[in-house]
């Protein structure tokens, strides 16, 4: 007996079985409903309905008997029959059985008013004396002398039971019905518990065609051996069954196939649903055709899935293959509620007519039947003849065929061939067996004399080196783009939206901030893909982040499954000595302040939290970076529209109850310390309702801070560090002692700075030391579990409901991004996490939100120097340009990597840039910055290849060390120039070539030493000789015009005046 989720083992030991009663009650009550709305047009107007299920059999076969066992029952019982009264059910069957169904007296008066009768049967009893007391009670409930009796009429009785029982219904004075029609459509719509097991049978399904069949088959043609279509069929059957073979999570005892699978190839096709595989060679010679069906069952739920696959494919066969697809597409789209089933069909035939109607007589005569306790349930059939209507909830195995077709080859096992697409798909519109591609890329493979792969341009998400090319491989195996071409391509994108984004904002109708992806969307209208052929294929089972459709994708029971990053609620990470743990919480519709109470299905999955472990702990940091990343920029479109620039009223500390004590930290100091005089003294933070509070043991030192008053909060423990510390960056400003602050950080030292007295070395082998050295690692680690585990409970804290629009989380630092650098006046180790920069370990602390980040520009590139410098533009145009400076370059690569993986839009410069002065003509005149390209006057790589075309229409701003001063009508002209210099008093170009006109570069030298030597100075400094030699140069050459931002400053750059070309360092 197979368990669909109704039925559970009991506690009586093992074999020991019970029924769900609340399942059992609620279909009863279904059925008899049913029963009564629809008697007269489906269940043929019956009295009482008697059914019958035969002896167990090895056979694979579906009877509306045994489906009514388990869809009732959650077994089926062999041998037994059952005959449903109004105010009665009469049950035959053996003691073992009784003592099952017997517990389930109680349920049934409950839900329907009837009485379980049971008539046990002894074993050798035949038990035709218990048929004749159940035929008295149906003449006695009849209204009538003759009572109507609904059996199933298409099954023939089978043992000797069922034979005696047919025998006295046909020899009574009862009159006999067909009401086949009536469970087919009790059955059609299935329930919650029921979808989720034809999901879990659809699942194992595309699992075992993706991660078994194909590898298969593609080692088979790689390798060129000989196997048969029957052996094919026997290690994909073992697949099946075993669902740990192809990594799903589902238990063997429930799992069944539905079919034996079946391989067909060398001309031989036949697209039946009973086909077989034969004992003939699988044939993958040029232009042949592959076919592959399987189906598997969870709970005696059925799936099914069908793919072709081409090999070295005719442009014909790709051709007819992809109109078969459009039309498969087609017939799924149809399958919406209220549309009929002939819609369906139709919609296929209508297609195929408008792409090549030649093919209509190659259509198979049915597009699919629907799908669930049966493989094929009768009267549900997706054909031209059928007005049924479709309802939410049922389940359709969409087939479609082209049969017959003929291929211009000569051989005979590939002349004529046929094509063949299924799906099990779920009403609304849900492919449930979309992990396993059928666009033509994916299926069809390639190879030539050359054995060279046939390359077709993909983009791969977490794409890995390619792998060497074999004879065969899938078109979508394919040459892949370097890391830069890649990272170049995105960052083009984001030019592209950054400049859309600040043209808005600067016109007054844009955000303001965010993304540039537009509003935030309810969860009913988040779509990561709009297709399924749109997700991205995997070549590894890692967790990736698509940033470009805001979806996470996880490996789940084998396929990568994907998941709107709006969906996720949080995500954490937990390193041991040798794994990283990685859980993902997600938003479940129908939470309390949620805003998903109106739900498109309300029979649909949700899935609450998942948890992947891991052996490599820098992957796992960049995926939980990448998803928080991801999520906040998402989640904070709406909120970061206006930034809260006044101040906000610090609201009344809640104190925690007695009852729920507040969660504690002791011992620890506070940054900025207190004022005033005395010993300075270490404190208690607790986590109460609303906000924390630290205190100290003197009554006036006491800091609250609101929970809505936090920005971003960080915890960062101790590794290369002394301290452990928690941050707290906030919106508003709050006092500590006498100090007003927006950083407020609690930290303790995790080791004590100990002198040794008397200034001798000690042995590393000494005990003392190696004990000391072992105290403070267990120090270290004792401390860093403490503020782990405030972290933990403050998080648990925050995720309650009245906290949700707070976006409240524990941010830790990546150290395996950080770099070194000079965002003040010291070097610091700064580190990115997943929604800042920061560096909280020197004082002033560096916090920069990386949603607040218009552009970045890395100056200073390009010159072989060991550092460059760092230039962050915020959206704000107001606000002073962030300089971190003598990065070292060794960084540079992973910076950008970082940026790009971030969103973050950054250029590359050869010097440095005034930005003070940049910023001021944007504001005061924004939309010649718009019209002028926007941000792309900082490109490099444009301007560079700008220049060489043409002087005249030069776009690309060069700057070099040999660029000629630009020219001034007035001296005492304030304006200041786009490149910072330290030569701020020139003279101007035309007071330059009076003085050197016509002189060569040996006469001015000379004058330059004559000068000089008047004037008491030795020799020019190589600078000054630099800068005449420039000067002299450009008397020739005079530099072509440019655009202000495309191809520099203009003259009339500034309000007020001409200004200067930029000079430089």
């Amino acid at each position: 007996m197979a368990d669909n989720g109704n039925a559970k083992p009991g506690s009586g030991g093992s074999g020991a079985y019970t029924i769900n009663l609340e399942n059992f009650s609620k279909r009863l009550k279904v059925f008899y409903d049913h029963w009564k709305e629809h008697n007269s047009d489906l269940w043929g107007s019956s009295d009482t309905i008697a059914i019958a299920t035969p002896p167990p059999s090895e056979d694979l076969r579906y009877l509306k008997s045994s489906a009514l066992h388990v869809w009732l029952l959650g077994y089926e019982f062999p041998e037994t029959i059952i005959v449903f009264m109004h105010k009665q059910i009469h049950i035959l069957c053996s003691q073992k059985k009784a003592n099952l169904i017997g517990a389930l007296k109680k349920a049934a008066n409950d839900a329907v008013g009837a009485d379980i009768i049971l008539h046990v049967k002894a074993k050798n009893n035949d038990g035709v004396g218990l048929m004749d007391d159940i035929m008295r009670a149906v003449c006695a409930q009849s209204k009538s002398g003759d009572p109507v009796v609904g059996h199933i009429a298409k099954e023939a009785p089978e043992g000797k039971l069922l034979e005696a029982w047919a025998e006295k219904l046909s020899g009574s004075s009862v009159q006999l019905t067909d009401i086949t029609n009536g469970f087919s459509e009790l059955f059609a719509v299935k329930d919650a518990s029921e979808i989720t097991c034809v999901k879990k049978a659809a699942y194992l399904t595309s699992s075992v065609m993706k991660n078994f069949v194909v590898p298969k088959l593609e080692k088979v043609i790689d390798e060129e051996r000989k196997v048969t279509h029957s052996s094919l069929m026997d290690d994909t059957e073992k697949a099946i069954l075993d669902p740990l073979k192809v990594k799903v999570k589902l238990k063997a005892e429930n799992v069944d196939i539905c079919y034996p699978p079946v391989f067909q190839s060398g001309g031989k096709f036949d697209l039946k649903p009973g086909a077989s595989s034969n004992d003939d060679h699988l044939y993958y010679d040029s232009a042949s055709v592959i076919i592959c069906a399987i189906g598997s069952r969870y709970g005696n739920y059925c799936s099914n899935i069908a793919r072709t696959f081409l090999i070295d494919a005719t442009p014909t066969q790709s051709k007819v293959y992809e109109t078969l697809l459009k039309a498969h597409e087609a017939a799924i789209e149809a399958l919406k509620p209220g549309n009929r089933m002939s819609a369906v069909y139709q919609a296929a035939v209508k297609m195929i007519g408008k792409n090549a109607p030649e093919l209509l007589p190659n259509l198979t005569k049915s597009a699919g039947t629907g799908i669930g306790l049966e493989f094929r349930e009768s009267g549900l059939n997706l054909n031209h003849k059928n007005d049924r209507l479709i309802k939410e909830g049922m389940v359709f195995n969409v087939s479609l065929g082209l049969h017959n077709l003929q291929a211009e080859t000569k051989s005979e096992k590939t002349k004529q061939y046929s094509l063949l697409l299924a799906d099990t798909c779920l009403v609304p519109l849900e492919i449930l067996t979309a992990p396993c591609s059928k666009l033509l890329k994916d299926v069809a493979y390639s190879f030539n004399d050359e054995d060279e792969v046939l390359p077709v341009k993909k983009v791969e998400v977490n794409a890995k080196e390619a792998l060497p090319p074999t004879k065969a491989t899938l078109r979508s195996d394919n040459q892949e783009m370097s890391k830069e071409e890649l990272r170049r391509q995105h960052q083009a994108e984001l030019a592209r939206q950054k400049n859309e984004e600040t043209a808005r904002r600067l016109a007054g109708v844009g955000s303001g901030s965010g993304d540039g992806r537009g509003n935030s969307r309810s969860s009913n209208e988040l779509v990561a893909y709009k297709n399924v052929n749109d997700v991205p294929y995997a070549r590894e089972l890692v967790i990736q982040v698509d940033q470009k459709n805001e979806a996470v994708l996880l490996p789940i029971y084998g396929t990568m499954v994907p998941f709107h990053v709006s969906t996720v609620k949080s995500v954490t990470s937990h390193q041991d000595n040798r794994t990283c743990t990685i859980r993902i919480f997600f938003n479940v519709p129908g939470m309390p302040f949620s805003n998903d109470s109106n739900l498109k299905s309300q029979g649909a999955i949700y899935l609450k939290e998942i948890t992947f472990r891991s052996k490599d702990p820098r992957h796992s940091s960049e995926v939980v970076q990448q998803i928080k990343t991801l999520r906040r920029q998402v989640a904070s479109r709406e909120s970061e529209r206006a930034e809260r620039a006044t101040l906000v009223t610090q609201e009344k500390l809640q104190l925690a109850s007695n009852r729920n004590k507040p969660v504690r930290l002791s011992d620890v100091w506070i940054r900025p310390a207190f004022g005033g005089r005395g010993r300075k003294l270490t404190g208690t933070l607790e986590s109460h309702v609303n906000g924390f509070r630290y205190s100290t043991s003197r009554s006036d030192e006491r800091v609250d801070i609101m929970y809505g008053n936090i920005k971003h909060a960080f915890f960062q423990p101790a590794e290369k560090e002394m301290i452990t510390l928690l941050h707290f960056h906030l919106h508003n400003h709050i006092m500590v002692g006498n100090k007003k602050t927006k950083d407020v950080q609690f930290y303790v030292e995790v080791m004590d700075v100990v002198q040794t007295l008397g200034g001798n070395r000690r042995s590393a082998l000494d005990p003392d030391e190696i004990e000391e050295e072992q105290r403070e690692r267990d120090r270290k680690n004792r401390i860093n579990m403490d503020f782990q585990n405030f972290v933990n409970k403050v998080n648990d804290h925050w995720s309650q409901p009245q906290f949700k629009g707070m976006d409240l989380e524990f941010d830790i630092p990546l150290r395996e991004l950080g770099f070194h650098g000079v965002p003040y006046k010291a070097s610091a180790f700064i580190i990115p996490t997943s929604t800042c920069l920061v560096e909280l370990i020197e004082n002033p602390f560096l916090v920069v939100t990386l949603g607040e980040i218009e552009i970045v520009n890395l100056e200073r590139v390009g010159f072989g120097t060991k550092n460059f410098d760092m230039a962050i533009v915020f959206k704000d145009f107001k606000k002073d340009v962030l300089r971190i400076d003598s990065i070292p370059s060794t960084s540079l690569d992973a910076i950008k990597e970082w940026l790009d993986t971030t969103d973050l839009k950054y250029y590359e410069s050869r010097l440095n840039l005034n930005w003070r002065p940049i910023l001021k003509t944007i504001i005061d005149d924004p939309q010649k910055f718009i019209d002028d390209g926007g941000w792309e006057f900082l490109n490099m790589e444009a301007s560079d290849s700008e220049t060489e075309e043409t002087e005249e229409s030069d776009k690309g701003y060069e700057p070099s060390d040999a660029e000629p001063e630009s020219e001034s009508e007035d001296d005492d002209s304030d304006s200041e120039s786009l490149v910072e210099s330290d030569e701020d008093d020139e003279d101007d170009e035309e007071q330059d070539s009076e003085e050197e006109k016509g002189k060569t570069w040996e006469e001015l030298e000379r004058e330059a030493s004559n000068a000089d030597r008047e004037n008491g100075v030795e020799s020019d400094s190589e600078e000054e000789r630099r800068r005449r030699k420039v000067k002299t140069f450009s008397k020739s050459r005079p530099p072509p015009e440019r655009s202000s931002f495309k191809g520099g400053p203009s003259k009339n750059f500034n309000k007020g005046g001409p200004s200067k070309k930029p000079k430089f360092r």
